[in-house]
């Protein structure tokens, strides 16, 4: 299993969307890097989803559920989509300006490479990012 984080605006497509709708067809990435993201995503993978813009936050978990497929959005180029599936919230949002503040998480490309929309996640980050959300909805 693998690890990812998506990015979204939250008025575009926030995670409560998501989980209302239970699944959605990701689509509309045109960046490369993100792209060969996108094809490596295997169903069962577990993907961190970030809101960009004001909030800046990893507020849930999805999984994939469809590996990437073409993306029916792209009206030329090899652009691709993969199919997420809405698994739960954070108990407490992970600001990004708390993970900057902690070591473990430095080299993160979500730190070292804000731009992208699609990034792999380790899984020492992984479990660092949900220890930390357990910690701020405990208050700690």
């Amino acid at each position: 299993m693998a690890y990812w984080l998506v990015k979204e605006e939250p008025g575009k497509y926030s995670f409560e969307q998501l989980l209302q709708d239970g699944k959605t067809v990701w689509t509309g990435v045109r960046n490369y890097q993100a792209r060969n993201y996108l094809r490596e995503m295997q169903p069962g993978d577990l993907v961190l989803y970030y809101h960009t813009g004001k909030e800046k936050q990893i507020v849930g978990i999805a999984e994939v559920s469809r590996p990437a497929f073409p993306d029916p959005t792209a009206q030329e180029g090899d652009w691709v989509a993969v199919e997420l599936r809405a698994k739960h919230r954070l108990p407490a949002a992970v600001p990004l300006k708390e993970i900057k503040q902690v070591p473990a998480l430095s080299d993160m490309k979500l730190v070292k490479q804000a731009r992208l929309s699609v990034m792999p996640v380790t899984e020492e980050e992984y479990e660092t990012i949900l220890r930390m959300a357990e910690e701020a909805a405990a208050g700690k």
